[in-house]
């Protein structure tokens, strides 16, 4: 634990994990300085058609904010239901937190949880990587390599989402720029390393087959099938101690979290379901309990699962 509270940094790919290849050599130094791991997603009750409604579900699942989704879809939910969903400052400590992003729904959606949105806009068609990463470092307090008490946010989330292939190869193509320019300002040491906690999701977005190459039922196949009942459920599976309904076993988002001199280094060495399976520390946790693991690097929550 630091001894100060950390200031993070989400990087959110929206499907853009099945593109990663061996040449994103910034996201697989993320995975191999850092821990890695797995987000369960739940399937929707009603399969998505739009691709922004694919996205705005795996994001409400990432915020805990799913009720919220549901509330602002006119078949699904009302204004006042809306209302009665904690904003993200009412549920940790008075947090501020802003999103990045060019998709109006999702700055639509993260207004309505208190988030300040900020159009990516100006980072990605008028800004090179390295001038972007200097900005949202900015908006974290951090500027000319120096930590600022004032004037910043606690928490920045930056989305990025593939919605055609081509679009797709181009914004993981920013995403590995992206991550080598933030690196390279935050080297271990420095004072932004010590207190930047860096976080880069990738999802495989709305997978509703099955992929047993890409399942976490597999993570127990090292496991002797005649002792397989005695090892306990994974946590992704359980709410409390109520079995999850629903759970998507297959197709997780990978997640990769490193702050210099805090966070566990796992033996992985790329950014990619195999490599967290056999080598990542942190197995899956559910979704929805990321946001919860994060406020409480920046000291506004208690610890997951203590």
């Amino acid at each position: 634990m630091a001894d100060k509270p950390s200031r993070p940094l989400i990087l959110y790919g929206y499907g853009l994990a099945p593109l990663i290849s061996p040449f994103h050599s910034h996201i697989h130094s993320v995975a191999s300085r850092g821990c890695c791991g797995f987000l369960a997603l739940d399937y929707p009750s009603s399969p998505p058609v739009a691709e922004d409604e694919k996205l705005m579900r795996e994001l409400a699942q990432m915020l805990d904010a799913s009720e919220a989704f549901c509330s602002v879809d006119g078949e699904k939910g009302s204004k006042e239901a809306l209302k009665k969903v904690p904003s993200i400052a009412e549920r940790f400590m008075g947090m501020r937190a802003a999103i990045v992003t060019s998709a109006p729904a999702v700055k639509c959606f993260g207004e309505k949880l208190s988030f300040t949105a900020v159009e990516s806009d100006n980072f990605r068609e008028v800004q090179s990587s390295e001038v972007a990463a200097i900005e949202l470092l900015k908006l974290l307090g951090f500027e000319d390599g120096k930590t600022l008490d004032k004037d910043h946010f606690d928490l920045v989330f930056l989305h990025i989402g593939a919605h055609t292939k081509d679009s797709g190869q181009r914004d993981v193509e920013y995403m590995n720029n992206l991550v080598g320019s933030i690196l390279q300002a935050a080297q271990p040491g420095s004072e932004i390393g010590s207190r930047l906690h860096l976080s880069v999701v990738l999802s495989y977005g709305s997978v509703m087959e099955d992929d047993p190459n890409l399942s976490l039922m597999s993570l127990k196949d090292g496991n002797s099938c005649g002792y397989s009942s005695l090892f306990p459920r994974q946590s992704y599976t359980l709410k409390g101690v109520n079995l999850r309904n629903g759970i998507r076993h297959h197709n997780p988002m990978l997640i990769a979290q490193w702050q210099d001199a805090v966070t566990r280094k796992d033996l992985a060495e790329e950014f990619s379901f195999s490599e967290f399976k056999e080598h990542g520390g942190n197995l899956a946790i559910p979704a929805d309990r990321f946001v919860y693991e994060v406020a409480f690097k920046l000291w506004k929550a208690p610890k997951y699962g203590a």
